[in-house]
């Protein structure tokens, strides 16, 4: 019989997410969910809650990662299972540094196969007993999601490799997909049974599990929700390689906070969000943050750190002090080099032995001296390629021994099997220096690891040095995420082989006082920020990204993985038609301030001529005698005149204002305060300089101003070029009586005292001048200089230009934050509420009709 949690699989896929049957019982929900439910998604119906309320609320987090940070094993009797903590799992100690009273459940799967007789019962034990939360995957699921997708397909691409051949990686397969859906599915379910959504904190860890935030951002639009990714993440031009890549960047979006190791990384997440869905990141007080349908999606940079009291309580266990003392006989009168590595094509372990063959190659004197011991955990993974390296690496080791073995000396001391953390600090203890050489690695924690090690434990026998002094050597790749905080590190292009060698030889005889300076400044970091420092501060950061969840309005929209939520200001709500038109017939003195590109007009539409509905609209809205209609654009006048000529009573306001029209029949004004434009002179070079070095770039001259147009050129260099060129035009015109400003895809260079805004004021004083003072105001645009407009009304109800009883309808297009306080969805939505408020305009007489 199918498993019910795999009926809907490709539902799941295709985006459609049903909420999946359980014939079990479920496990009860640890607090209730409290709210309105109407709040929450619409299948918020069918969670789960529990008889009895809770009357206590304490603070609590929900640590959601691959696998539980606990051990399993079949009993002795096989009758049932026994469980232990995982020690070594991260997940364990990221309680550390979370406030004291704070609860921590953890959501995950078992490494072990729970039969589904035996779940209920294994569930309940856990919740118990650890305050786990297993999540049970179907075989044929684990499989295509874990080995598959997670394991043949992510993992390669964010460690830059790509399936060029069918030889070379495995291509992407649909149905791994699917269950990688299906599994996030599953977890989602887990979550969900125990949340309560208005108080708990939801902490999601690592790839396997990227797209589980919209799951339950779809449940829950108000939740607090972080991501860390504890792998690399690819730049651009490898993760745009991913059929499903716009899937997952927008999942992870549906997070609050996201995390990353490096900054590189970040800035590559950062990237792929600019390119492909046309994001841009903002900077701001220290804080990263990427605007998002209204949320402020945080991205933290935090390198993880290691449990301090961890190794300390291992450096202090009596068999590891045996066993240090036993390595020392062992490698008596010899330099030991360690390297600790997973069994994996990425941890570069054949070329650490290249470089320590090469040392020993160019410099004999360490022959019969230096000894490698290179620990090889086994493989998580499993496939032709581990098969391979594996292959590869023993045959170099018997090569290498082969070629310098002398009695009673081998230079590589090659162990394949597990060691545990108590075997693995004796080894510290004894090394001279730590080499690592991978080729790409998310963190890795080795080295600090190392030197916690070597400081060892006040009092202890088994210090690095017998006087006292601390030392410590490190060769890192560069291409590891702990390298940037290792600055006493000598740091290696692991593909360079004879560099690495050399680099080796360096680590071995510098002097011992430099070892010591270098040992004190990691020992320093690595002392301090520990996982309790990582946790702690990424916990803070979460708070503060959530800080203003439940002031603002928010409402899921989209299907799919396009599924977002929309965060708004409580009083920013969208313009009822039935409201504005009440309100316009009851006004005897109207403005209706129109913006045209991306409020009449679409921004993608190819033809800009306005269409016979537009003219016919505002040539109604201007018939009425009671309306004073203009139309403010930063387009130049005389297409806006041609354009509109059959509307004769409408008034124009041109390039930003620059030039006024209060009708077809009056001269056009220059509002502007400058006319001396010798300013373009300067300007115009500089712009044509960028235009020839940025393909897909123009220069668009109007009469009073200069702008230079990127929508076409490549994205990240057309911004680029834009930042350069805004801090170049502002360097040169220092002097002159201009204002250089960016806006989309444009730089713009005007004459100062020019903005929408001050147009919108210019019309007000007019009218008030002539006792028309108007009591019903129509603002309505889509984009940045809009704004000014906006924030100008309130500005002139203050002055007394409008009344404090007008009737104010400040509107921009688009759901997104504003200084305005309506919005309406589209173009098409404008026109509409045009539409009718023309219906309800008075018709000029007959014999002023224009035919």
């Amino acid at each position: 019989m199918m498993s019910k949690s795999y009926t809907n699989l490709l539902d799941l896929a295709s985006g459609n997410f049903p909420v999946m049957g359980r014939e079990k019982k479920r496990l009860p929900r640890v607090m209730t969910v409290a709210g309105v439910i109407s709040e929450l998604d619409d299948d918020q119906a069918n969670s789960v809650t529990s008889d009895v309320p809770s009357s206590i609320i304490v603070d609590r987090i929900i640590i959601v990662a691959n696998q539980l940070p606990v051990k399993a094993k079949r009993r002795s009797d096989n009758k049932g299972w026994s469980f232990s903590w995982d020690e070594d799992s991260l997940l364990l100690h990221i309680k550390d540094g979370l406030p004291d009273d704070m609860e921590v459940l953890y959501v995950g799967s078992l490494k072990v196969e729970v039969d589904s007789s035996e779940q209920d019962d294994v569930s309940q034990l856990l919740l118990d007993r650890f305050k786990c939360v297993p999540a049970f995957l179907p075989p044929d699921i684990l499989s295509k999601y874990y080995h598959g997708f997670c394991k043949q397909h992510l993992w390669p691409l964010f460690h830059y490799m790509l399936p060029y051949s069918a030889s070379h990686g495995s291509r992407f397969d649909r149905s791994w997909w699917e269950a990688y859906v299906a599994a996030n599915k599953i977890f989602s379910q887990r979550v969900i049974e125990v949340i309560n959504p208005e108080d708990d904190y939801v902490w999601i860890h690592d790839y396997h599990l990227m797209v589980l935030p919209t799951f339950l951002r779809r449940r829950f639009n108000r939740l607090r929700m972080g991501f860390f990714l504890h792998s690399p993440f690819p730049s651009s031009e490898i993760y745009r390689t991913l059929p499903v890549r716009e899937e997952i960047l927008k999942a992870l979006l549906n997070s609050d906070l996201i995390g990353f190791h490096t900054f590189d990384y970040a800035r590559h997440f950062l990237s792929c969000c600019s390119r492909m869905l046309g994001l841009e990141y903002q900077s701001k007080r220290g804080y990263i943050g990427l605007e998002y349908y209204g949320r402020t999606v945080g991205i933290k940079i935090m390198p993880v750190g290691i449990h301090m009291g961890q190794i300390e309580t291992v450096l202090q266990l009596a068999d590891k002090e045996s066993r240090v003392g036993e390595l020392k006989q062992q490698f008596e009168g010899k330099t030991v080099l360690l390297g600790v590595d997973d069994m994996d094509i990425f941890k570069g372990v054949n070329l650490k032995l290249l470089a320590l063959e090469e040392m020993l190659k160019q410099h004999p004197k360490w022959q019969g001296r230096a000894v490698l011991v290179q620990i090889a955990n086994p493989a998580r993974g499993k496939g032709k390629d581990i098969e391979e390296i594996q292959e590869e690496i023993q045959t170099s080791v018997t090569r290498i021994n082969d070629k310098f073995r002398q009695p009673g000396y081998e230079p590589i001391v090659f162990i394949d099997r597990p060691v545990s953390l108590s075997e693995r600090t004796a080894y510290y203890s004894v090394a001279e220096c730590v080499v690592v050489t991978a080729v790409r690695d998310g963190m890795n924690l080795t080295p600090y690891e190392y030197i916690v090690c070597r400081q060892g434990i006040p009092g202890s026998d088994c210090t690095a040095e017998s006087n006292g002094l601390k030392s410590s050597m490190l060769v890192v790749s560069e291409f590891i995420g702990c390298s940037p905080s290792l600055s006493g590190a000598i740091r290696v292009n692991p593909w360079n082989v004879e560099a690495t060698a050399e680099a080796l030889n360096e680590a071995i005889s510098m002097a011992d006082g430099e070892k010591v300076l270098r040992h004190e400044k990691h020992y320093k970091y690595v002392s301090t920020h520990d996982v309790a420092y990582w946790s702690r501060s990424f916990f803070q950061d979460l708070e503060r990204s959530c800080r203003d969840h439940f002031r603002r309005r928010c409402w899921g929209i989209g299907l799919s993985f396009g599924f977002r939520v929309v965060a708004l200001d409580p009083n920013f709500k969208k313009l009822s038609i039935d409201s504005i038109v009440s309100a316009y017939s009851r006004a005897k003195n109207r403005a209706l301030l129109l913006d045209y590109d991306g409020t009449l007009m679409p921004q993608t539409a190819i033809n800009k001529v306005p269409s016979p509905e537009v003219i016919s609209i505002v040539n109604s809205l201007c018939g009425d005698e009671r309306n004073t209609v203009f139309l403010v654009s930063g387009r130049g006048r005389d297409s806006l005149g041609q354009w509109f000529s059959p509307c004769e009573k409408l008034g124009i306001a041109a390039e930003h204002g620059y030039f006024l029209r209060w009708s077809a029949d009056k001269e056009w004004e220059v509002v502007g305060k400058n006319n001396d434009f010798q300013w373009m002179q300067i300007a115009e070079p500089v712009m044509k300089q960028y235009t020839e070095a940025t393909d897909g770039s123009s220069i668009e001259t109007k009469e009073s101003a200069l702008v230079w147009h990127h929508r076409d050129a490549d994205l990240g260099f057309g911004s680029c070029q834009a930042k350069e060129m805004l801090d170049h035009l502002e360097s040169v015109l220092a002097n002159e009586p201009v204002a250089v400003k960016s806006g989309q895809f444009i730089v713009e260079v005007k004459p100062q005292g020019v903005s929408k805004g001050l147009v919108a004021e210019k019309i007000f004083a007019t009218m008030a001048e002539s006792v028309r003072q108007a009591d019903f105001v129509l603002c309505v645009g889509d984009d940045r200089s809009d704004e000014d407009m906006f924030e100008i009304i309130g500005n002139a109800i203050n002055s007394g230009i409008l009344s404090s009883s007008t009737e104010v309808y400040a509107c921009t297009v688009g759901q997104k934050p504003s200084k305005a306080k309506y919005y309406l969805d589209d173009t098409t939505e404008v026109r509409t509420m045009l539409h009718a408020l023309a219906e309800e305009s008075i018709p000029p007489p007959s014999s002023d009709i224009v035919t």
